[in-house]
């Protein structure tokens, strides 16, 4: 019985671990391509940079339009350069991906990949045109000389692109959400809508658990949408005059794995908050866990949840007071965020709390998590948080320096997206942006966006993998044209 026992385990282990190595192999594919894309057409085809595709088609290639005809690798960048790209002035069209209609499928030999398939639609813009266009396109990804390369592309199904794709009726109707959500494989949906700068719709739709309905009062774990609350109690000590964004952070705590290193010196809060510190998101194992720079703080843009633990540290070693502490007197309290907590404690009720799910529908085990993370794993409604993005988008108790620096374009993340102090911001043309930011952790997809002229806002919490995939019907149908706008930056 014992040697049955243990072939059973092995079997069992030996396939799991076989499992794991797929699902990994999978997650490094889908970002190969979706990269690989993004630099054919974000950067190749809408900036006109012809070297991305002399070095991402491969020799033998064939591009198949359903009105163009077929064209060669030669063909295709002829037509690219004698073209759009022959003239500034006559840059015209630019082509955006649609990620929630993106699949990618891999391609196995002898059970190593050797390619993909890579299905979706995209949308143009043309500026002669009153209207985008719409169409569906299937890419072949070969690996040659272990290089990723495009050898066949099908373009068709071109049609107008219609924003309505969505009717209006769909989120008047819990039940045609719920259909929807499934179809996007998310399980939960927590949904704020702030108009008139006040929070005048909460939905929350979907289960906290196998066969537990969640209640509108259902609790979260919104990932790095903690990072904004930490932003808000250092510009309100600001605010108060207690607390200098510019002073060097070293006046109150240095890292000891960076003490020597004369950089840390340059360390103030307001490079912290726009993610310029030169630190890596988070420290790695192959660095033994030790903090560095990997480029000169101030010199660029690098998203860093180190940054904010770094802060959070130089705050309780000033105030002699916990981040949670401080966070209570400045804004949970005053603001009766009485479900916000940065983590888990005998006063959190687990039976509201949201389970989260992996992109197949499995769960992953709820983390309990015992330590404050300035950057990441607040527990939250979307009632509490909702109040709190009200007070933001109503000047955060704010002295009005310190709010239009918060608002203000720090460091520059892509065209028209930048890093305020803490919050990104889209440059939305016409002298008007939004703030936001997200959230994704295992199990956690949540975004929220405010227009700080209109005082209009939406907060969208999930708990899946996948939930990113209602983030652009949700903000063009509460957002309008100004959440359509965002999308096609962010795209």
């Amino acid at each position: 019985m014992r040697i049955r026992s243990f072939y059973l385990s092995f079997v069992f282990n030996f396939f799991a671990i076989i499992s794991y190595a797929q699902n990994q192999d999978l997650r490094v594919l889908n970002k190969t391509i979706l990269a690989n894309d993004s630099l054919l057409f974000d950067v190749g085809f809408n900036q006109c940079d012809i070297s991305q595709f002399e070095n991402l088609l491969s020799n033998h290639l064939k591009f198949y339009h359903d009105k163009d005809g077929v064209s060669t690798k030669t063909k295709f960048i002829s037509d690219l350069k004698n073209g759009i790209c022959n003239h500034v002035d006559n840059r015209q069209v630019k082509r955006f991906l649609i990620k929630d209609k993106t699949e990618i499928f891999p391609l196995y030999k002898n059970g190593i990949i050797y390619g993909a398939i890579q299905n979706g639609e995209h949308t143009f813009s043309e500026k002669r045109e009153s209207q985008q266009g719409v169409a569906k396109f299937s890419n072949v990804w070969i690996l040659e000389n272990k290089s990723w390369k495009l050898v066949n592309s099908f373009s068709f199904d071109h049609q107008t692109y219609k924003d309505n794709s969505i009717s209006t009726g769909l989120f008047e109707s819990d039940s045609l959400i719920t259909k929807w959500l499934d179809s996007n494989h998310v399980k939960t949906l927590g949904l704020g809508i702030i108009e008139d700068g006040k929070l005048q719709q909460i939905k929350v739709i979907g289960q906290t658990s196998e066969g537990n309905s969640a209640p509108y009062n259902s609790i979260f774990n919104v990932a790095s949408l903690t990072k904004p609350i930490t932003v808000m109690v250092a510009l309100r000590l600001a605010s108060l005059g207690k607390w200098n964004l510019d002073e060097p952070i070293y006046h109150f705590y240095t890292d000891f794995d960076i003490s020597l290193d004369v950089r840390n010196k340059q360390l103030t809060t307001t490079l912290i908050l726009s993610h310029q510190t030169g630190f890596p998101n988070w420290r790695s194992d192959t660095d033994n866990k030790k903090l560095q720079f990997i480029f000169d703080p101030g010199t660029k843009y690098g998203y860093s949840g180190e940054g904010f633990e770094y802060l959070r540290k130089a705050l309780e070693k000033k105030f002699k007071k916990s981040l949670n502490e401080l966070a209570q007197e400045l804004i949970f309290e005053p603001l009766k965020m009485h479900d916000t907590e940065f983590l888990w404690t005998k006063n959190t009720d687990e039976s509201r709390f949201v389970m989260g799910y992996d992109r197949i529908g499995n769960a992953y085990e709820t983390v309990k998590n015992k330590k404050i993370n300035a950057a990441d794993d607040l527990h939250t409604t979307i009632a509490d948080y909702g109040n709190f993005l009200v007070n933001v988008l109503n000047g955060g108790n704010l002295s009005e320096d310190i709010f239009r620096k918060m608002t203000q374009q720090y460091s520059k993340i892509k065209e028209n997206e930048y890093f305020g102090l803490g919050w990104i911001i889209y440059d939305l043309g016409n002298n008007e942006f939004a703030i936001s930011h997200s959230g994704a952790d295992k199990g956690s997809q949540c975004l929220v966006v405010l227009l700080p002229q209109s005082k209009k806002g939406v907060l969208i919490f999930t708990n899946s993998d996948e939930g990113y995939k209602v983030y652009n019907e949700l903000l063009m149908h509460y957002l309008g044209e100004k959440g359509k706008r965002i999308i096609e930056i962010e795209n």
